[in-house]
C-alpha cells in the first residue's frame, strides 16, 4: 500500500456513504427494530444489525427479518421504508472532521457511490447539508448493481468525463476496494466503517486509513 497524500494526477474523489463518510449505524438498527416490532417479531441487539449494513435495504431486511416468509418481508420493505425515512437523520452525523473534504480551496470532483438506496441517500445528504457538494450521486439501479459490480463507478467516470486512472475511491467494504479494482480507480480503504478490517486489507487496498484523521492527510497532505 501507498503512504502519504495522494498524487495531483486524481481529479475524482468518490466515496460510499454508509461507514465512510457517515455514521448512520444507529438509525439503521432503530429502524429495522421498529419494523421488527411491527412485524411481532423479536428485536435484534443493534450491534448484530450492524454487521448486516452495507449490502443494500433488501439484504439487510432479508437478515434481519428472515426470507422464509415472502409475505413478510415485502411488508418489511415497505414498514421500514417509513421508519427509516422518520428517523433517518436522528443520530447519523459525518464522521469527525471529514467536514473539511469539502474545503471550497479542494478543486477535485466529489462524488458518491453507495448501495444504500437513492431515496435514502438523498435525505441523508440532504439533511447534513452535504447533497450539493457532489457532482454525482449514484446508487443501485436493482440488486445486480450493488457494489461490487463497477457499474455506478463506470456511470460517474463517464458523467464527468474522467479517466479512471485520474479517480480514487474511499470505502470501507470489500465490496467497494472489489468495485474499485474491477473499474479500474485507484482504492483507499478505511478502518473506522462497518467493515471488515482483515477482510478488506486482505485485498491489497491502494491506501489504508485508519482513523478520519488519516483520511484528511492522504486527501489534503
Amino acid at each position: 500500500m501507498n503512504h502519504g497524500p495522494i498524487a495531483d494526477s486524481v481529479r475524482l474523489v468518490i466515496f460510499d456513504l454508509d461507514g465512510t463518510l457517515i455514521d448512520s449505524k444507529h438509525d439503521i438498527a432503530a429502524s429495522v427494530n421498529l419494523t421488527l416490532r411491527d412485524l411481532d417479531l423479536p428485536t435484534l441487539p443493534p450491534e448484530h444489525i450492524f454487521t448486516f449494513v452495507g449490502d443494500g435495504v433488501k439484504r439487510l431486511l432479508r437478515l434481519s427479518v428472515g426470507d422464509e416468509n415472502e409475505a413478510r418481508y415485502e411488508q418489511s420493505l415497505r414498514i421500514f421504508r417509513r421508519h427509516y425515512l422518520a428517523h433517518c437523520l436522528d443520530r447519523t452525523q459525518l464522521y469527525p472532521g471529514l467536514d473539511r473534504l469539502f474545503d471550497k480551496r479542494d478543486t477535485r470532483l466529489k462524488a458518491l457511490a453507495t448501495n444504500k438506496s437513492l431515496e435514502y441517500t438523498l435525505r441523508v445528504t440532504e439533511g447534513l447539508k452535504v447533497k450539493e457538494q457532489f457532482a454525482a450521486i449514484e446508487g443501485p439501479l436493482d440488486q445486480s448493481d450493488l457494489k461490487p459490480d463497477p457499474g455506478m463507478l463506470w456511470r460517474i467516470l463517464e458523467r464527468l468525463a474522467v479517466r479512471p486512472e485520474a479517480t480514487l475511491l474511499v470505502g470501507d467494504s470489500t465490496n467497494d476496494v472489489r468495485a474499485a479494482q474491477a473499474a479500474g480507480v485507484s482504492a483507499c480503504a478505511v478502518g473506522y466503517g462497518y467493515g471488515n478490517r482483515d477482510n478488506v486489507l486482505a485485498l491489497n487496498p491502494d491506501y489504508y486509513c485508519e482513523k478520519p484523521s488519516d483520511l484528511l492527510s492522504l486527501l489534503f497532505g
